[in-house]
């Protein structure tokens, strides 16, 4: 019989990887994590959530002292360089990768810095690392390699004004002028922030609507708040090309249009970091963009090895990738703690935030479910007031005959906070989760969480 250096190898330190490693160490299994970045935390820390969401705080910051009638007192409007700005996110950045680094000291993982690189479907080759090529044998393997930008051969990310969504973070100015090209999560997230740095900003979609898997109602405030804060989103509208030259970029839409921009950020689509891992020499084979096919328990094609996070496709999010890190530790371990996550809430840093769980109104009508709405406007509640973000509602959608809670939609300040009271009452059992919940529960006043009251007595309203 094969005797193993580790129990788990994982590739990956992000949020995937971090959540298996942890969970296997906990449980006695002895465990290798691999990392080709010179610190932890994968994109999320680096490149993806927590830069962008600290970016977004910042420029929420700034957005709030220029409009605010009251900080006339201490000076007038002032302008901010997004290279200044980004730097709030490195504080974020340093903080938690030495919070990470920790978890992995006090639980007695090992970390190795380099390519992973599998030889057979036990032994994987370190390349690459600052000391000679190491080769790791592992009774089981979790893949979190995550995902990049898919970069198109025709546009060439190499000239200074073209970015992506990973590259943005290096920009050293502040443009006048940016044409985005992918209205998805990430495009509309980099809309807001440039807009409110005070950056004409032309968002290129090539579908018909923003963000179209959400409430039509909260993608239309969505798109109406864009345009408010001076966003142009050009919709149905694909490139025919994108030349940079020394003093902007020029971007040729295939309907015969002309954009002039100072800069241009790609944000459509991203891969499965699945090239070089040797993939080959273990009977595996992404598909065409990067992805691996899993089953339900996260296992691929080869039992004992695992793929979770960016690199199996959806849902593609930090929240979900660490959930499923640990579930398929946990399903390896054999404790109680497995579940295929399959049902997890939307959260979109725009400006204003957005967040929603369960069903849409579209899928509910569809389904032909007799629901009922319930509604409360932000500008209406009291703690909204109070902090001068009157933008935004929330929805509850519920059945109209058991008033079992179907759906949550927010739109708002604190939009990805509020939706988890939501959350709750949906997966509680039987009775417990109905609107009926939020008409008998005391809520602080003032506060945001009061929205559900409201929404429910609104909603309570319209059944007769």
């Amino acid at each position: 019989m094969a005797e193993y250096h580790y129990d788990v190898v994982v590739i990956g330190a992000g949020p995937a990887g971090e959540g298996a490693a942890m969970n296997a160490a906990k449980n006695g299994k002895r465990v290798a994590i691999i990392e080709n970045k010179e610190m932890v935390g994968g994109n999320c820390t680096h490149l993806g959530t927590i830069p962008s969401k600290a970016l977004r705080h910042a420029v929420k910051q700034i957005i709030t002292f220029n409009t605010n009638s009251m900080f006339r007192d201490i000076g007038e409007p002032r302008w901010f360089s997004f290279p200044r700005v980004l730097k709030n996110a490195e504080r974020v950045i340093s903080k938690q990768v030495k919070l990470r680094t920790q978890f992995y000291a006090r639980n007695r993982v090992d970390l190795y810095t380099g390519n992973a690189y599998f030889l057979d479907p036990h032994r994987i080759e370190i390349r690459g690392s600052q000391t000679s090529s190491e080769v790791l044998n592992a009774k089981n393997v979790f893949i979190a390699t995550g995902s990049r930008p898919y970069l198109p051969a025709d546009i060439n990310f190499r000239h200074t004004r073209i970015y992506n969504s990973d590259t943005i973070l290096k920009l050293s100015h502040t443009p006048r002028t940016l044409a985005i090209y992918g209205a998805g999560v990430i495009g509309s997230e980099y809309a807001s922030i440039f807009a409110g740095l005070g950056v004409k900003v032309d968002l290129i979609n090539p579908g018909d609507r923003l963000l179209s898997f959400l409430d039509d109602e909260i993608s239309d405030a969505l798109s109406y708040h864009l345009r408010n804060n001076g966003v142009l989103v050009r919709h149905n509208e694909e490139y025919e090309s994108v030349e940079g030259d020394e003093n902007g970029v020029v971007v040729t839409l295939k309907s015969g249009k002309k954009l002039r921009v100072d800069a241009f950020l790609w944000c459509n689509g991203r891969s499965g970091n699945t090239d070089n891992l040797g993939l080959e020499n273990v009977g595996l084979e992404p598909n065409s963009r990067g992805q691996l096919t899993i089953d339900r328990q996260y296992r691929t094609e080869v039992e004992h090895i695992y793929a979770v996070g960016d690199v199996i496709g959806w849902p593609a999010l930090a929240s979900a990738a660490y959930d499923q890190g640990r579930s398929a530790s946990s399903e390896l371990v054999g404790d109680s703690f497995f579940r295929y996550i399959d049902d997890v809430p939307t959260g979109i840093y725009t400006i204003p935030e957005i967040s929603s769980v369960g069903k849409t109104e579209r899928e509910l009508t569809d389904e032909k479910i007799p629901y009922e709405v319930g509604q409360s406007f932000f500008k209406d509640l009291a703690r909204a007031q109070i902090t001068g973000e009157p933008v935004g509602m929330l929805k509850v959608l519920f059945h109209r005959d058991t008033k079992a809670i179907l759906g949550i939609h927010c739109f708002g300040d604190q939009a990805a906070e509020i939706v988890h009271i939501g959350q709750a009452i949906m997966a509680q059992e039987g009775e417990a989760n109905t609107l009926d919940y939020f008409i008998n529960t005391t809520f602080n006043y003032p506060t945001m969480a009061e929205a559900y009251r409201v929404a429910a007595l609104n909603g309570l309203n319209r059944i007769f």
